[in-house]
C-alpha cells in the first residue's frame, strides 16, 4: 500500500467511515463475505466496478436469494420496485465516481437511487473502488466525472447526450443526461454505516 492509499484510508476513517483494502479481488470478496454475512437482503446500485470486479457474480452465487439484483426487473415497474427495496436493505453495495485524498466520495447520478441509498436507508453501506478512482480533491473529482465517468456512461447506456459524442461533458439541457444529483459524501453521523474498500487494480469508470 502507497503513501497516497494510506493517507486516503487514514482521512476516511477520521471521516467516520471505516476502510478497508484489497489487494487483489478474492481478498474483496472474503471482505464483502465477512461484512454482509448475515444479511437477510442485499442490494446494490448500478456500478460496472461491481460488474468488472466480479462482485455482482460472487453476490449472486453466494448468497442466492439474500441478493436483490436489479436486473431480475422484467418491466420498468418490476425494477422500480427493487430499486426501491435498497432502502430497506440490510446492504447496499456501490462504487463512487471519485475518492478524494480528504477521505471524500463525490458521487454523480441520473435517476438519484444510488446517491440516496448512500446517504440513507440501508443498515450499512459498501462502497467498492479501484485506485482509479482516487484524485486529489472536488475540483479534481468533478473534472473526473466530466471528462471520463459521465461520457463513458452515456457511451455505454446509448444515451443521445453531447458528451457521448464530445468525450467529455458539455453542460447539456439534454432529456437523456445523467448528470443530475451532485453529492458529495464528507462525514458520517452513523460511525462506520459506509465502508469503502479500496481495490488496488483499475476498476470501473
Amino acid at each position: 500500500m502507497d503513501e497516497r492509499i494510506q493517507k486516503v484510508m487514514d482521512n476516511l476513517q477520521r471521516n467516520r467511515m471505516k476502510p478497508f483494502f484489497a489487494e487483489r479481488r478474492t481478498e474483496l470478496y472474503h471482505i464483502i463475505s465477512d461484512l454482509v454475512k448475515k444479511d437477510k437482503l442485499i442490494t446494490s446500485g448500478g456500478s460496472m466496478t461491481l460488474k468488472e470486479s466480479g462482485v455482482i457474480d460472487f453476490l449472486q452465487k453466494e448468497f442466492g436469494d439474500a441478493y436483490l439484483d436489479r436486473s431480475a426487473g422484467k418491466t420498468p415497474e418490476e425494477v422500480e420496485e427493487i430499486l426501491h427495496k435498497a432502502f430497506v436493505s440490510d446492504t447496499f453495495l456501490a462504487s463512487s465516481n471519485a475518492i478524494t485524498e480528504d477521505g471524500e466520495l463525490y458521487n454523480v447520478d441520473g435517476k438519484g437511487n444510488r446517491v440516496s441509498a448512500m446517504i440513507y436507508g440501508p443498515k450499512q453501506v459498501i462502497i467498492v473502488a479501484g485506485v482509479n478512482k482516487i484524485v486529489k480533491d472536488l475540483a479534481e473529482a468533478k473534472e473526473r466525472v466530466e471528462k471520463i465517468a459521465a461520457p463513458k456512461n452515456t457511451v455505454r447506456l446509448n444515451c443521445d447526450t453531447p458528451c457521448a459524442k464530445t468525450g467529455e461533458c458539455m453542460h447539456c439541457r439534454n432529456s437523456a443526461r445523467i448528470c443530475c444529483s451532485y453529492v458529495t459524501l464528507a462525514h458520517q453521523r452513523v460511525p462506520d454505516r459506509i465502508k469503502v474498500i479500496l481495490v488496488n487494480e483499475e476498476l470501473g469508470y
